[in-house]
């Protein structure tokens, strides 16, 4: 069931030709932390398994810790303690951190595009005479490479 939800994602995503870089990095970035917290809560259940003194013992709690980390909030109520587990959370971290820097990247460039629209609409028209304005600069040009 899992791969068909990311499947999913990853084709609406990709999907919409108009849907902007930054959403679509944004986009691409939630879909790998998604994918990264659940392995990774897996693969720090696998390394804490046998520990001494490991507080990730289930899947569950792996999970609910990927998302602390991933956040950055980090209550301390789960942690690994062998080193593959550290190196599973520092990944986590990393990514978590990527990702919602540019979640947050591509909220304020909707924002601040949204307003400049808003203050400096252009309107069809324009937007024709400038095509043709382009249209006739490519035919001179073009004249002008084969002369």
């Amino acid at each position: 069931m899992l791969p068909g939800i990311l499947a999913r994602m990853v084709e609406l995503m990709h999907g919409r030709e108009g849907r902007s870089l930054h959403v679509k990095a944004a986009g691409g970035a939630t879909a790998v932390l998604l994918a990264v917290m659940l392995t990774g809560s897996w693969a720090v259940v696998a390394a804490e398994e046998g520990a001494r003194g490991a507080s990730l013992t289930s899947y569950p709690k792996a999970l609910w810790w990927a998302v602390e980390t991933a956040t950055t909030v980090g209550y301390g109520d789960f942690y690994p303690v062998t080193w593959w587990g550290r190196a599973v959370g520092t990944v986590v971290m990393v990514v978590g951190i990527t990702t919602y820097g540019m979640v947050t990247a591509a909220l304020a460039t909707w924002f601040v595009a949204r307003q400049h629209r808003r203050m400096h609409p252009v309107g069809a028209e324009t937007l024709h005479a400038l095509h043709e304005r382009f249209d006739r600069m490519e035919e001179l040009l073009g004249a002008k490479k084969k002369g």
